[in-house]
This record gives structure tokens, C-alpha cells and sequence, in this order.
């Protein structure tokens, strides 16, 4: 690898790990904040209700730090994981409370990708944004000009990786958020036996094995869509 490639490499690493980590702060800020509203200060006196990255970092060094590294070089994009802490006393007397607090932060990553999404379509009908001849995770669009090529850059990961975390953490197996909001639709008979039954310990790593496996089907889809809707019409 030469100067230029080795300075490239560097530069989109850093683009990638700022937008994953920003992506990461506030799902985890609107996990600790939706549980702040719902009478849980357990995240909050944690100093999780923030998008400065240094508490997450130190609360989740390896998922925050290491592992989207490790990614980066392993498979050319980034993907990592936080954790904000809660009161489970507090999640057993309300758990439609503690179903919101888990839906809060697939929530807030839909918002910055519709955001971004909504940057992007507004570059391509303004001319700034044109089609890519292929796309990647990186590249959803191409700068016409190339002062807009970082800009492009920044809204094509922002766009991507926050639906990717969005749809991830919306698969209703333990340990993902989406097996909380389930409980979301439940009737309080079976509340209850739902909640204790998700939470056995080999019941999540069975969670984590399968949504591994069959993301990219899932996922597949879900592209496709929001590709075909940022597009249409251009």
C-alpha cells in the first residue's frame, strides 16, 4: 500500500468510526433518556443521557473502540455495540415502560437515517448528487463536484449504517431491542412469562447466532426499498 492509498485508508476509517459512534451514542442516549422519562434514573446517573462518546466508550470499551476497528480492517466497514444500564426491579413493575425504553433507540437511528435520507434525495434533485455506477455501504450517491465528495461520503454511511443498526435491533430474538418491543403488543397474561422466558442466557446467544446468519436475507429487502424510494423519479 503507497502514501496516498495508506492516507485514503485513514481517512475513511475515520469517517466510518465517527458516524458509527455518533450512531451508537444516541441509540444508547435515547435508551437511558426514554427510561429517565419512565422513572428509571438509572441510566441517567450514569451519564448515559449524552452523546459525548466518552462514557459509552468507557462503559463499553470493546464494542465502542476495538471491535469496529477490528471490523474496518477485517471487512472494509464498521459495526460495534453499546450497552446502557437500567434498573430491572424498575423493568418488572413496568414493562411497557421498559418496552418503550428498548424501542427508543432503533427509533432514534431511524431518525438519522431519514434525515440522511432525506439530505441525499435533496442533493440529487438539486444536481449535487448524481447516481453511482455501483454502490457501496460508502457510496449511495456520487458528488458531482468535488467539494461535495466528503459531504456524499458522510450521508452515504450515515444513511446506511443507521438502518442497518435500525433493522438489527428491531429482530424480535434476545438479546436485541426488538425482543423487548414485543411486549410492547402482548396482553399482560402472558407478559410476564415472555419476559422471563427471553431473558435465559442460551436463549441469547441463540438470538445473536441466527440474526448473524439470516440479516443479510432480511436486510436485503429493506435496501432494495429505500434504494429504489431515494431514486424515485430522478
Amino acid at each position: 500500500m503507497d502514501g496516498a492509498q495508506a492516507i485514503s485508508t485513514i481517512i475513511q476509517a475515520l469517517l466510518w468510526y465517527a458516524v458509527l459512534l455518533f450512531s451508537l451514542c444516541i441509540h444508547e442516549a435515547a435508551h437511558a433518556y426514554a427510561a429517565l422519562l419512565g422513572g428509571d434514573q438509572t441510566g441517567w446517573r450514569s451519564g448515559q443521557v449524552t452523546l459525548n462518546p466518552l462514557p459509552h466508550i468507557r462503559r463499553e470499551p470493546i464494542g465502542t473502540v476495538w471491535a469496529p476497528l477490528l471490523s474496518f480492517f477485517m471487512m472494509g466497514w464498521m459495526f460495534g455495540w453499546a450497552s446502557t444500564p437500567y434498573n430491572l426491579e424498575w423493568s418488572e413493575r413496568y414493562p411497557r415502560r421498559s418496552a418503550l425504553m428498548a424501542l427508543a433507540g432503533p427509533v432514534a437511528n431511524g431518525l438519522v437515517m431519514v434525515s440522511a435520507f432525506a439530505l441525499l434525495r435533496w442533493g440529487l434533485v438539486a444536481g449535487i448528487f448524481s447516481t453511482p455506477l455501483h454502490f457501496q455501504l460508502d457510496q449511495v450517491v456520487m458528488a458531482v463536484r468535488p467539494e461535495w465528495l466528503a459531504v456524499s461520503r458522510l450521508l452515504s454511511v450515515m444513511f446506511f449504517l443507521n438502518l442497518i443498526l435500525m433493522v438489527f435491533n428491531l429482530i424480535p430474538l434476545p438479546p436485541m431491542d426488538g425482543s423487548s418491543v414485543v411486549g410492547l403488543f402482548l396482553p399482560e397474561k402472558l407478559l410476564r412469562s415472555y419476559r422471563v422466558f427471553v431473558r435465559k442466557p442460551a436463549l441469547g446467544w441463540l438470538g445473536l447466532i441466527v440474526a448473524w446468519f439470516f440479516f443479510g436475507s432480511l436486510f436485503r429487502p429493506v435496501m432494495i426499498w429505500a434504494m429504489d424510494l431515494l431514486f424515485r423519479g430522478l
